[in-house]
């Protein structure tokens, strides 16, 4: 085969046992699970906040990250649900270059997969146990998804995911959100029906098993934008767009219509500190039409400690190593800026 097998790698259970939660992670991510819940049901007005790196590279800035996220949170928890975003894989386009923390847990090392999956659940943990927050991370891999299916409290799945048949039956045995991307072409009829399947129950394959879901009724869409025929990058946030989106679920019949909408990748063209505008343009459009406000339960925003992205050897503290974020003191403002408007 061209395939070489290296070693047998633990099962989800197994880790789970290795390194468990306490009592007390798991009554702090089931409160949190019930208070995100109820903002996709329409039983809170609070508005969501998945917000931070790109990708998480190294633990320390990181966590570093999330402890300032936390004094911000004590601010605007009136208002706002910060869900931070510690992202452990990272697809790429062409297969190359820095696949995240699973892969490489040691971004300057070689992939060794057993210790990304140790650092990517103790990270999870210690975001949990130290800051009393339970994250969001992308389902890159669904196979994968159970190593973490107890501490995460909101996933999504990507543009050049959403159309594949086993993330959207994975996505429907899941209890918490799930965001559903458009995809990269921009057809939003692929989003709408991975939503539907994700919904729905099904009867299929997982890590070796039979299994039957039971449909997610917190399945939702995220709008990040997209590449049109000539490569242009075209946003899908603005005002219009949020009612065509609204439209397309009122025909849809689905249960608790919900919008995210990404401030980066095409809706700012990649150009990072356009994610600022963007943000308070969707809160506007929300204070405009109460149709969007019931519709639109939050943004994504890319953010971390300094601005920009680092190229490979720099070794920046928490600057991205993947694509551009917003540095910590345009996104402490930004937050602050969003909650006054609500």
């Amino acid at each position: 085969m061209a395939m070489n097998f290296h070693r047998k790698l633990p099962i989800p259970q197994e880790v789970k046992k290795e390194y468990p939660l306490t009592d007390r992670m798991v009554k702090v991510k089931e409160e949190r699970d019930q208070n995100i819940r109820a903002i996709f049901e329409g039983a809170s007005d609070k508005f969501i906040l998945i917000i931070g790196p790109c990708s998480a590279d190294h633990s320390e800035p990181v966590l570093e990250y999330i402890s300032r996220l936390k004094k911000v949170e004590e601010q605007v928890k009136d208002k706002i649900i910060i869900i931070p975003r510690i992202y452990t894989n990272k697809p790429r386009t062409t297969g190359q270059g820095y696949k995240g923390m699973l892969h490489q847990p040691d971004p300057d090392g070689k992939p060794d997969m057993y210790k990304g999956i140790v650092a990517i659940r103790e990270l999870h943990m210690q975001a949990l146990r130290d800051y009393d927050f339970s994250c969001a991370d992308e389902m890159l891999y669904p196979e994968n998804h159970r190593y973490l299916s107890d501490i995460l409290s909101y996933i999504a799945v990507g543009a050049r995911s959403v159309e594949n048949q086993q993330h959207r039956l994975t996505a429907s045995g899941m209890d918490v959100p799930v965001g559903m991307k458009n995809p990269t072409s921009g057809d939003m009829t692929v989003m709408m029906n991975s939503i539907v399947a994700s919904q729905s129950s099904h009867t299929f394959l997982y890590r070796g098993w039979e299994v039957t879901s039971d449909g997610n009724p917190l399945s939702h869409a995220i709008l990040r934008g997209f590449v049109d025929s000539t490569g242009r990058s075209v946003s899908n946030y603005h005002y219009e767009d949020l009612l065509k989106t609204s439209e397309l679920y009122q025909k849809s019949n689905l249960l608790n219509p919900s919008v995210i909408v990404d401030t980066n990748h095409n809706n700012s063209g990649k150009k990072y500190l356009e994610q600022i505008r963007i943000a308070k343009d969707v809160v506007h459009s929300r204070n405009q039409n109460d149709e969007i406000k019931h519709l639109v339960k939050g943004l994504m925003i890319e953010s971390y400690i300094e601005d920009g992205a680092q190229t490979s050897g720099e070794h920046i503290f928490g600057k991205s190593i993947t694509d551009p974020c917003l540095g910590w003191e345009k996104t402490e403002q930004l937050i602050y800026d969003i909650a006054e408007k609500l």
